[in-house]
């Protein structure tokens, strides 16, 4: 049995052509930077995990005061505090993916500096917190379903897809703005105001079918459009329809984001290390 270090050879050109291997190689490091976000988010805090279920809560229960009880919007059929929390799932984990993606290069400048590993690996770790929030979260659409007595139909199968196309669609626009924030630290700035003004003009309080059928496509070139309707349809199912240009052109959009953020990352990964 060899009781030698594994042996590391630097040559030139190799993070480029073998960028998506030195990925697999540096797992361990992926693991290890997503367990200590999440130690550090619910470490020394008072009630734990309970703040990611305190404040979705909360959201929903203003928006179903607003939208269902004020404003009367139409459910159809489905509970008003389901078809908004049907919304916040993907939202919320999006909103805090797109927080924590945009500020993990510069928390981790001290890495980035010292040694060579592929990047990506940094936001990618970032994005493992806000799902996890994302599944306690969960427990809160869980207990509205018992609440209601409401029974998902066989859509609910469907719900993994539509997890995928959150995660496409934070992550797409998380390498873009990660990227981005090295070198313009005006973004800690633009970061919140995307996801709040993103809030308003995304359907989360009230179901998009709302909107005029003449508008009806265009508003789906918000890419959390697409996101959102497809959670509602797999966990409301019965009367909830998807509006099927609006969702193709809405995922087309989070796999124009996903690409093109990957491409623009790897564009401006080597220089990091300098700028930062």
């Amino acid at each position: 049995m060899s009781t030698h270090p594994p042996e590391l050879i630097i040559e030139a050109g190799r993070t480029e052509s073998q960028y998506w291997k030195d990925l697999w190689r540096y797992r361990e490091l992926f693991y290890f930077l997503a367990w200590r976000d999440i130690l550090v988010r619910y470490k020394q805090t008072v009630i734990g995990i309970a703040w990611a279920l305190i404040r979705p809560f909360l959201t929903m229960i203003v928006f179903t005061i607003v939208f269902g009880n004020l404003a009367k919007l139409p459910s159809g059929g489905a509970p008003y505090p389901i078809l908004v929390f049907a919304a916040m799932l993907p939202w919320q984990f999006f909103a805090s993916a797109l927080a924590e993606c945009s500020n993990s290069l510069i928390v981790n400048s001290n890495l980035i500096s010292k040694v060579y590993f592929p990047r990506l690996i940094v936001p990618s770790s970032a994005v493992i917190v806000s799902f996890v929030d994302f599944l306690i979260s969960g427990m809160i659409l869980l207990a509205l379903m018992i609440w209601f007595n409401f029974v998902p139909d066989w859509r609910i199968l469907t719900l993994p897809l539509f997890i995928l196309l959150a995660f496409a669609a934070a992550m797409g626009a998380g390498l873009w703005l990660a990227a981005l924030n090295v070198k313009y630290r005006d973004f800690r700035y633009i970061v919140p105001f995307i996801v709040q003004f993103g809030l308003y003009i995304s359907p989360v309080g009230f179901s998009s079918s709302i909107v005029p059928p003449q508008w009806r496509l265009l508003y789906s070139i918000n890419p959390m459009v697409g996101v959102i309707d497809g959670f509602r349809w797999a966990i409301l199912g019965g009367e909830a329809q998807l509006y099927w240009p609006g969702f193709i052109l809405s995922t087309g959009l989070v796999a124009l984001l996903l690409l093109t953020g990957i491409w623009y990352f790897r564009q401006t990964e080597r220089t990091f290390a300098d700028v930062i």
